[in-house]
This record gives C-alpha cells, sequence and structure tokens, in this order.
C-alpha cells in the first residue's frame, strides 16, 4: 500500500491526466454490467432489477431454439470474416506502397486522399450509397451507358449487401488504418535495407524479409483484437444500409438485438443475446492470444 501511495506521489499528474479514461470505462462500461442480471431474469421497469422474477436460461434457450438463430449466426461470421479478409490488409497494403513512394508531395497527396473519407459520418456514407447505387443512380447511369447493363437496385438487393458493405469499409477507413502500419514501417532500423542492398536484395525482397518482419508485432496485434470483435460487426452502419428486403445477409446480431431490445422492449432476451455474443467476443479473443503466445513472440498478456 505504501509503495502504490509513493507512485501516485511521484506520478500524480500523469493519474490525473489518465482520470478521464478510466471514469469513461468505469462508468459506460463497468458500470453497465451490473444490469446484465436482467439477462436471467423477466425483467420488469416497474419491479426493476432487484424485484424482477428469475427466469434463468430461458432467454438463452429460446434464441438458441429460435427459427433466425442461424441466419444471424451466419450473417455475422460471415461478416466479420470478410472484414479481416480484406478490410485489414487493406491498410498493410496501402502503408506498403506508400512507403514505396519517393516523391513526397505524391505520398503526401494521397495519404490525404485516403484518409478523408474517415471523417464522413457514417449518415453521410450511407446516403451517398443509396443516392449513387439507386436505380436512377450515377453507378447505374453509367454501367447503363458504358455497358449497357440495366438498372439495378444495389441498396435493396440482398445478394449485394455484403460486397457494399466491405467495399465501403475499405474506402472509407483504408486510408486512417495505414496511419499505424506507416508508424510501425518508420521504427525499423535503415541500416537493415541497407544490408539487404548489400546483399543484392530487390525491393520485393526488402519488403519480404525486412518491411513485413518489422511490422508483424504490430499486424499481431491488430489482429487479436479484430478476432476479439469478430462477432461485433459495425451495426450502426448495418442498421442504416439494411431493410426488411436484405434481412437475409443483412441481418447480425447487433441489429437483432437492437430490435428485439429497442424496437419490441423485450429486455431480457436482448441483455441474454448480447451477452451471448460478449462471451463468443471475449473467448475468442483469449484463444487468439494464446495461439499467437504459441506461436510467436507477440502477444497482448
Amino acid at each position: 500500500m505504501q509503495r502504490i501511495v509513493k507512485d501516485f506521489r511521484r506520478n500524480k499528474l500523469i493519474y490525473l491526466m489518465l482520470s478521464p479514461a478510466v471514469l469513461y470505462f468505469l462508468i459506460f462500461h463497468y458500470g453497465p454490467m451490473y444490469g446484465m442480471q436482467i439477462a436471467f431474469k423477466d425483467y420488469s421497469i416497474h419491479l426493476g432489477f432487484t424485484g424482477s422474477p428469475w427466469a434463468g436460461l430461458e432467454h438463452f434457450k429460446e434464441f438458441f431454439n429460435n427459427f433466425y438463430f442461424f441466419r444471424i449466426m451466419r450473417n455475422t461470421i460471415l461478416l466479420s470474416v470478410y472484414s479481416l479478409l480484406f478490410a485489414f490488409p487493406a491498410g498493410i497494403i496501402l502503408a506498403l506502397l506508400l512507403n514505396e513512394i519517393r516523391s513526397t508531395w505524391f505520398k503526401r497527396s494521397v495519404q490525404t486522399i485516403t484518409y478523408m473519407p474517415h471523417f464522413i459520418s457514417l449518415v453521410v456514407v450511407v446516403g451517398i450509397m443509396f443516392d449513387f447505387l439507386a436505380r436512377d443512380g450515377l453507378i447505374n447511369q453509367l454501367l447503363s451507358a458504358l455497358f449497357g447493363f440495366e438498372p439495378v437496385s444495389f441498396m435493396r438487393e440482398a445478394d449485394w449487401f455484403r460486397f457494399l458493405y466491405i467495399g465501403s469499409g475499405i474506402w472509407q477507413n483504408i486510408g486512417w488504418s495505414s496511419i499505424i502500419f506507416l508508424a510501425a514501417i518508420a521504427t525499423i532500423d535503415p541500416s537493415l535495407y541497407e544490408a539487404a542492398k548489400i546483399d543484392g536484395a530487390s525491393r520485393w525482397r526488402q519488403t519480404w524479409n525486412v518491411t513485413l518482419p518489422g511490422m508483424a508485432p504490430t499486424i499481431i496485434i491488430l489482429l487479436i483484437l479484430n478476432i476479439g470483435q469478430l462477432l461485433t460487426v459495425g451495426n450502426e452502419k448495418i442498421l442504416l444500409m439494411y431493410n426488411p428486403i436484405t434481412y437475409e445477409t443483412a441481418d447480425v446480431i447487433g441489429t437483432y438485438t437492437y430490435r428485439k431490445g429497442i424496437l419490441e422492449t423485450d429486455y431480457s432476451y436482448a441483455a441474454a443475446v448480447g451477452m451471448f455474443n460478449a462471451v463468443i467476443s471475449f473467448s475468442l479473443l483469449i484463444i487468439a492470444n494464446s495461439i499467437s503466445r504459441k506461436v510467436s513472440e507477440t502477444k497482448l498478456w
């Protein structure tokens, strides 16, 4: 205890700077965990948390036996896996390409252009998508004029939803996600490149044998974190993009929980679905970290 007090006195300004973040997590993340007990109760607003009768695992059983359970799980997993396969490597590839550019002004121009979409509101992005991808929108007009294609209501076609979700996500976040990878590249010792040049390594071999290994710890850490959020797909964007016609490929755990909890006011059932999602995500995070710890020296803990 004396050691803690002594450390606090020595670094009180650092603890003061840290306090807003600590308070944020305590209030908005750890505090609400008390209410998760309603997942095991038939919650009633009038009876409150403690007065509502216990229901045990009934809400979990109801979710597992739900007609839409497999559809929701399939859509959630597929969208998450597609994001890992296509969106996650996009930032790495852009960072590698930018690292090879020798023209400073061109490199900065590309960085600025690719960063800008990240600061556009999701509401605006989805609004642009609806305008551009409408039957009489710009995309259909170009396809019709250049290739003679018939107009398609892209945003109302279930088969197009995953492509549009992943593609728009890459466009919006590729520049922003490349920042951390560029920072990782900047920490690589330049003497390693000089040694590779002396050995006759081409630019491709330098990238493969020097740049990528130097980025590996950062890539692994971010990959572990992304795996931990595998079932936490971007619910806000999906809520803006989807409609009953596209539920077949668009409905995920987060949107289903929103409809059951907010729109249908079935709070206990929605809490049970949310807890199931959190437990699976936490388990995936532990598994990913354990695998990383065994196959490499990089790990979260």
